[in-house]
């Protein structure tokens, strides 16, 4: 921990890293759920976007473990914020006429045309499934006294997941998809997001970890300051 002792970040400044990286998971994965792949050649089909999923949660759980459920709302928000900026700048592109010898407009409109849907459902999904993935984070909190960070993780995850996967799946792929494909969509999703963030459990032990520290950290140096 000597290597994190020495990191000169105020809380501040790490509460603005993590809400900045919060913003652009959501980003990068709304463009990447343009794209459907199959999923290890089972026939059903995976969006691009959910590789990302689970570290949009993890942070979600970093931020509501070490800021509070007030704070973690804020985040959310400036990311939903920060996602309608990036797709209102790429609509205007879109509509750009495009320049002489440039012949990527239609490849251009193919990806960014399917987005409407996508980012509706996104950003939908997303601020319910996180407020809702940081409310039940908090109260089980409250009611392990704090104990057990993995229950309230998990606990957390499995509600806000439902809710996410459920929203932005029936919105972004509702009709465009057989029914198969959409249930197994669904359901791949779901249970790979909850393996994901089960299997990451250790990579949010050590962000939360790290992150009390660079807080602690920073309490102990302003105390020092102004003791001195």
């Amino acid at each position: 921990m000597s290597l994190i002792n020495k990191i000169k970040i105020s809380e501040g400044e790490l509460f603005a890293i993590l809400t900045a990286l919060t913003a652009t998971v959501l980003i990068v994965s709304n463009l990447a759920s343009t794209k459907m792949f199959d999923f290890f050649g089972t026939g059903l089909v995976w969006d691009g976007g959910a590789i990302l999923f689970p570290v949009s949660y993890i942070l979600g759980d970093v931020i509501t473990e070490i800021f509070g459920f007030k704070k973690a709302k804020k985040v959310i928000w400036t990311a939903f914020a920060m996602n309608i900026v990036a797709v209102t700048a790429l609509f205007i592109v879109q509509l750009l006429p495009p320049g002489p010898g440039w012949e990527n407009q239609l490849a251009y409109e193919t990806i960014i045309g399917f987005m409407p849907r996508i980012v509706v459902g996104s950003l939908i999904a997303f601020v319910s499934g996180q407020i809702l993935n940081a409310y039940v984070f908090v109260k089980i909190k409250e009611i392990t006294k704090g104990k057990r960070l993995w229950e309230r993780v998990l606990g957390s995850s499995l509600v806000g997941d439902l809710i996410d996967t459920v929203i932005f799946t029936t919105i972004a792929f509702i009709g465009t998809i057989t029914n198969d494909q959409f249930i197994g969509l669904l359901l791949i999703a779901y249970i790979t997001k909850i393996i994901g963030e089960t299997v990451l459990l250790p990579v949010t032990y050590a962000m939360v970890n790290i992150c009390k520290k660079i807080v602690e950290n920073d309490k102990k140096q302003i105390s020092g300051e102004n003791g001195g």
